[in-house]
């Protein structure tokens, strides 16, 4: 289509999809391809001068060595098995919105007089949203997918104006498989009826 392209975007596009199409259906292995995707697209983001991007992917890294452990053990010393989906409490929401509220606000201040970057807010929201999704997907949290596809809504304009084409494309992809993937979590849900039952007989 006559776009200008280079084999780390391809990779990254290859990596990218196939680690959220994995997530959705709560596969492990999700874990290690996302890994191999942060690596491409720290090669890819940084001479696009997407700086908070490319930093992302070094904690996305440490985010998702978090998150195989998490989803292999239950998340915390004594609980065995599997972590299952569920949804945030309140509190949580808070701190996630807490959080990212402020590192937004830090980042952008950051990027806008340390950096050359020509996107300093957007880069900083697009970072703030994607970690506080990252780290909701490694609690199986079902909203870090709303999270996700916020960003992605951002992520889809902002890498057009940067000239990374098949990335744009990518992330297009991604939100078609986000909404999958919380259509797929809800299912995995705890029906609700059926906890209030064995509560209402006990």
């Amino acid at each position: 289509m006559g776009w200008q392209t280079s084999w780390t975007e391809i990779l990254g596009f290859v990596t990218g999809a196939l680690c959220v199409w994995l997530v959705a259906r709560q596969h492990i292995a999700n874990w290690p391809i996302g890994i191999a995707n942060n690596v491409f697209f720290i090669a890819l983001f940084y001479p696009a001068g997407l700086y908070a991007d490319a930093g992302l992917q070094i904690v996305f890294i440490a985010l998702a060595a978090y998150g195989w452990w998490s989803w292999t053990h239950g998340g915390g010393p004594g609980t065995a098995g599997a972590l299952q989906v569920r949804r945030s409490t309140a509190a949580e929401w808070a701190a996630l919105a807490a959080v990212g509220a402020v590192g937004v606000l830090g980042l952008t201040l950051l990027l806008g007089r340390a950096t050359d970057s020509t996107v300093p807010f957007w880069d900083a929201l697009t970072t703030g949203l994607s970690l506080t999704a990252t780290y909701g997907q490694c609690r199986k949290l079902v909203e870090s997918w709303w999270l996700w596809i916020a960003a992605d809504l951002v992520y889809i304009p902002l890498y057009v104006y940067k000239g990374l084409y098949l990335t744009s494309l990518l992330y297009a992809v991604f939100l078609a498989l986000c909404v999958a993937g919380l259509l797929a979590w809800r299912r995995a849900l705890p029906v609700r009826g059926t906890h209030e039952a064995r509560r209402v007989t006990a």
